[in-house]
């Protein structure tokens, strides 16, 4: 018989038979139960046959059977256990046997050989010590004097101890957790102990993806690697997550997760990067948890800022509010914009923050956050911006008001910012009726109002209007020159520049226009009518 034989009744076995987890013990990976750890155990006896060089494969479980292909009914890691009653001693049938259990490295981790003199085998067959040798699986022999009943006990004794130290290091690291959150220290003493028990770097953002606080490397990095996932989750609000791979500085990937943080609403973003092992995912709620509560008492903290900031933009919005009174507010509010745009938001929407309906004090608190330097206030249930005018308003509302009812005033000087809001405010109802946000743009009113009326409705009075042109004007020249003459404000000599041809032919195809119509040019309802079918058909209607 070939044989390798291993030391027996070390350290590590004896604290595993007595309940305690070996040095470096843990599920699947680092600090798993692994066979070289059940070999030591003394009481068990056991003795390698073959497959010495991976005693350092982990066990997940312990199981007996006497089926010739017991790799069906593995699930991956456990020590197969069997007396080899059925199986034939040959290198062909003992070579499938081993190649059955392995499953392709998703099956058994090791094979113990029940032994004894009332047993098929007395000592581990040759063909099954050069099967298990070819196949680099371990191969151990258990004698007749230990029933696979201890080695079963053994392993699942040694994995609720380990299961029992990773909760023991997880309250301890909790713990400390709480200390650095209670230590009045902000969002980085907790992130520093965090990333000190874990080794796992870690960043918190606000919702735009700007750094707050950090136990980072390099969090800039970190943070610019996880910007796409970061904005896919903020997108969420609290009802999601994710993860994926970012390049380390060496090379390597790294995995990164994005968890959200806060109570209600979204307060912030936590950025992980590291291999997060079974004790730090045991950590990691908790973490969540201890972030949250600072985000929140952060944000309850600045509430006396927001309405002080909300005061200023009512003096701002006053009637009586002067040229050198607006600047002098803007000054005090840290606005220095040469232009500003003001918005209205009603507040009673659904929002990606977290809930499914948000206050106008939530709305306004995001929409503060979203918009640097920027006057908000609540007005009823309506939630009043005035921002720079380098602000994209679009990408604000769509990210914390999707779905809202919105108007977007005109850009004007700072001390005019009151028409902007009135402009802002007056495009609310539009904007409910149109299903997105509505700017005050010059030149867009008219579109505004035709997309909101019924198409048949339309459709009719444009083919009445421009039906006999569009029939008489075969190469569309004439509605053309109708709808540049209309552009250029009845000016013959501009459309004749427009249209580069002479002015008489512009006068020569007028005169053709009118007569298919039965319409006047010196007739102001007459040149409306045009001027709204001709509108009209440029919406395609």
């Amino acid at each position: 018989m070939e044989s390798e034989d291993v030391p027996r009744g070390t350290a590590a076995g004896r604290d595993s038979a007595r309940g305690r987890t070996p040095a470096g013990a843990g599920p699947g990976g680092e600090g798993a139960l692994r066979i070289a750890d059940l070999v030591a155990i003394p009481e068990l006896r056991l003795t390698v046959a073959a497959g010495h060089r991976n005693l350092g494969r982990p066990i997940e479980a312990a199981h007996v059977s006497e089926l010739l292909t017991p790799g069906q009914w593995l699930q991956g890691g456990e020590l197969l256990m069997t007396i080899g009653l059925l199986l034939p001693m040959t290198d062909e049938a003992c070579a499938a046997y081993v190649r059955d259990a392995a499953a392709g490295g998703a099956g058994a981790c090791g094979l113990v050989l029940g032994l004894g003199r009332d047993l098929p085998y007395q000592s581990a067959p040759d063909p099954l010590v050069r099967a298990a040798r070819a196949a680099g699986m371990p191969l151990l022999t258990v004698p007749d004097e230990v029933p696979f009943i201890a080695v079963t006990k053994a392993v699942f004794e040694a994995r609720a101890a380990l299961r029992r130290r990773a909760l023991e290091r997880a309250f301890e690291a909790q713990r400390r957790l709480t200390t650095a959150a209670a230590s009045g220290q902000g969002l980085t003493a907790t992130l520093r102990a965090w990333s000190a028990a874990t080794g796992v770097d870690a960043l918190v953002a606000d919702p735009l993806g700007r750094l707050i606080a950090d136990a980072a490397q390099d969090p800039g990095t970190l943070l610019a690697d996880a910007g796409d996932l970061v904005r896919r989750v903020a997108a969420r609000g609290l009802h999601g997550s994710g993860s994926s791979t970012a390049g380390a500085a060496d090379g390597t990937a790294v995995r990164v997760e994005v968890l959200p943080l806060g109570a209600e609403r979204l307060r912030g973003l936590l950025v992980l990067a590291g291999h997060i092992d079974a004790d730090a995912r045991l950590l990691a709620s908790g973490l969540v948890s201890l972030l949250s509560l600072e985000l929140e008492r952060r944000h309850l903290a600045d509430e006396p800022v927001r309405r002080r900031r909300a005061a200023l933009l009512g003096r701002l919005l006053a009637p009586d509010t002067t040229a050198d009174r607006a600047r002098d507010v803007l000054a005090a509010a840290g606005l220095a914009a040469e232009t500003v745009r003001g918005f209205a938001v009603e507040s009673a929407v659904g929002s990606a923050g977290g809930s499914d309906a948000v206050t106008g004090t939530d709305l306004a608190a995001d929409l503060a956050l979203a918009v640097p330097g920027g006057l908000v206030r609540v007005v009823g249930d309506m939630v009043e911006v005035v921002c720079g005018g380098d602000i994209d308003v679009f990408d604000v509302l769509a990210r914390f008001a999707p779905g809202a009812a919105a108007g977007i005033g005109p850009l004007t000087a700072p001390e005019d910012a009151s028409f902007s809001m009135r402009g802002a405010r007056a495009l609310v109802p539009l904007s409910r009726r149109a299903g997105r946000p509505v700017e005050n743009e010059r030149g867009a009113s008219g579109d505004l109002l035709l997309s909101l009326a019924d198409r048949g409705a339309l459709a009719g009075f444009a083919d009445a209007v421009l039906g006999p042109l569009e029939q008489a004007d075969g190469n569309g020249e004439l509605t053309a020159t109708l709808e540049a003459w209309l552009e250029a404000g009845g000016s013959w000599d501009e459309t004749s520049r427009r249209l580069a041809v002479h002015r008489h032919t512009v006068r020569n195809r007028m005169d053709k226009a009118m007569a298919a119509t039965g319409r006047r040019l010196d007739d102001g309802g007459d040149r409306f009518d045009l001027w709204l079918a001709l509108r009209i058909r440029r919406q395609g209607v």
